[in-house]
C-alpha cells in the first residue's frame, strides 16, 4: 500500500505502540462497522477500497487522525471532514478499467466479466491490457504511478492470502496445448501437490500454468473428474485463435464442478497475448513483469518445479537459483527440473545449474527427473 510519511509513527508517539499495520487495515464494510462500533475511532487505520457513501454519519463523528483512505468513495462533506481531522484521502480514479487500490486478489470472474455476452475483448482483463498499452506508449507519469499503486496493492493482498501457507511454484511454457499428454501430466502434478497439502502457484497463464491450476482445482473431486475435464477442454486446445472460446471452455468446466480447490495464479499484462487461466481461484495480476516474476518465486517457499518451457522458464530457473546460490532468502528451497532431454540437450540449463550448485548448500536441493510423474516425489525428497 502507498506509504505515508504523515502516518508513520515517531519515537515516543502513541502510534509507535499501535498494532501492526496489518491489524489496522480495513478492507470490507463489515470490518469498518466493526471497528467503529468496537473502538469508536479510525485513528491510524488504513481503509482500502471500501464504499463509504452510506457511512457519512460515522465519518463526520469518529476520530480519523492519521488514518488513510485508499480509493474509498465517500460524500464530499465526509471527505472534507476527515481531511481536516488529519487523515489522508486518496480518492477513486474515474475512467479506469481496474481499481488501483483493490484490497483483494482477482477471481477469474472478475477478470472475465462480460465474457459470455461480449467476448474476451469486452472483459476487464482485455480492457486493462488495452489501457496499459496506450498509457505505456504515452509515458504518462500519472499512469505509471497508478500501475505501481495497483501492483503494490496486489502484493499486499497476495501476502495476506499466503501467510502461513506452504507454496510450491509450478513453472512451464504457455504453448502446452490442451488435449496433449504433457498437459494432462501437468494437471495430474497440480492435483498431487494440492492433495499433499501444498498451495500450488503458477504464472497464471495458459499451457502448463493452466494445467497445474486445473489439477489443483479438481483435487477435491475423484480422479474421474480431471479426466472428464481434460476431454472437455481439449475441444478448445489453445487460446489462439480465440481467447473467447478457450476461456468459455474453462468456465464450462468450472460450472460443471463448481466447488474446486484453491490455488494461485500470478499473471501479467506485460504479456498481453497470454490471457489468465480460469482455474486459479486467486489471480494476482500485475502490470510490472519483473515484480510479478520475483514475487512468484520468492513466495514459493516449498520449492519450484520447472516443466519444459522456453525463454521465460529458463529465466525463472536462474531467477530462482540466484537467491538459492547466495542464500539471500535463507535456507535454499527445492528446485526440480522435469524432462532430462529438454533441460540437458534442447535448452541445457541443467548442466549450468549443477555447476552453480557444486560445493554449495543448494546442491542438495536441486534435481532433474525424466517425467512429470516423478516430480512430486522428487520435491518431497528434497524437502526432507
Amino acid at each position: 500500500m502507498p506509504p505515508s510519511a504523515a502516518s508513520a509513527p515517531r519515537p515516543g508517539d502513541p502510534a509507535a505502540s499501535a498494532p501492526h499495520p496489518g491489524d489496522r487495515e480495513i478492507e470490507t464494510l463489515a470490518e469498518f462497522d466493526e471497528v467503529v462500533a468496537g473502538r469508536g475511532s479510525l485513528a491510524g487505520h488504513r481503509v482500502q477500497a471500501v464504499d463509504l457513501t452510506d457511512r457519512t454519519d460515522a465519518l463526520l463523528t469518529v476520530d480519523t487522525t492519521d488514518a488513510v483512505f485508499l480509493g474509498c468513495p465517500m460524500r464530499q462533506d465526509a471527505a472534507a471532514r476527515v481531511r481536516a481531522s488529519g487523515a489522508l484521502v486518496f480518492p477513486p480514479v474515474p475512467g479506469l478499467p481496474f481499481d488501483p487500490y483493490r484490497a483483494r486478489l482477482y477471481a477469474p470472474g472478475d477478470l472475465y466479466a462480460g465474457l459470455s455476452d461480449g467476448g474476451y475483448e469486452a472483459t476487464p482483463d482485455a480492457r486493462a491490457y488495452a489501457w496499459f498499452q496506450r498509457t505505456k506508449a504515452d509515458g504518462d507519469v500519472f499512469a505509471s504511478m497508478l500501475r505501481a499503486v495497483h501492483d503494490d496493492s496486489v502484493s499486499d493482498a497476495l501476502d495476506e492470502l499466503l501467510h502461513g501457507e506452504r507454496v510450491v511454484g509450478v513453472m512451464g511454457g504457455h504453448r502446452m496445448a490442451r488435449g496433449t499428454e504433457a498437459y494432462a501430466g501437468a494437471a495430474r502434478l497440480g492435483r498431487s501437490l494440492a492433495r499433499a497439502g501444498l498451495t500450488v502457484a503458477t504464472g497464471g497463464g495458459p499451457g502448463a500454468m493452466e494445467a497445474a491450476n486445473l489439477g489443483a482445482y479438481t483435487a477435491p473431486y475423484d480422479d474421474a473428474a480431471l479426466d472428464e475435464a481434460l476431454e472437455l477442454l481439449a475441444k478448445a486446445p489453445s487460446f489462439t485463435p480465440s481467447v473467447t472460446e478457450w476461456a468459455r471452455a474453462a468456465f464450462a468446466v468450472r460450472e460443471r464442478w463448481p466447488a474446486g480447490g484453491a490455488s494461485v495464479g500470478i499473471p501479467t499484462w506485460f504479456y498481453g497475448h497470454e490471457p489468465p487461466n480460469a482455474f486459479a481461484s486467486h489471480l494476482a495480476k500485475y502490470f510490472a513483469n519483473a515484480t510479478r516474476e520475483d514475487g512468484l518465486l520468492a513466495r514459493s517457499n516449498a520449492g519450484v518445479i520447472f516443466l519444459p518451457g522456453a525463454a521465460g522458464t529458463v529465466q525463472e530457473i536462474f531467477d530462482n537459483a540466484t537467491p538459492n546460490y547466495y542464500a539471500s532468502r535463507g535456507e535454499p528451497t527445492p528446485m526440480v527440473l522435469v524432462d532430462r532431454e529438454h533441460w540437458t540437450t534442447r535448452l541445457p540449463a541443467w548442466p549450468l545449474l549443477q555447476s552453480l550448485a557444486k560445493d554449495r548448500p543448494m546442491a542438495r536441493r536441486v534435481t532433474l527427473v525424466d517425467t512429470v510423474a516423478e516430480a512430486a516425489g522428487a520435491l518431497a525428497a528434497l524437502s526432507d
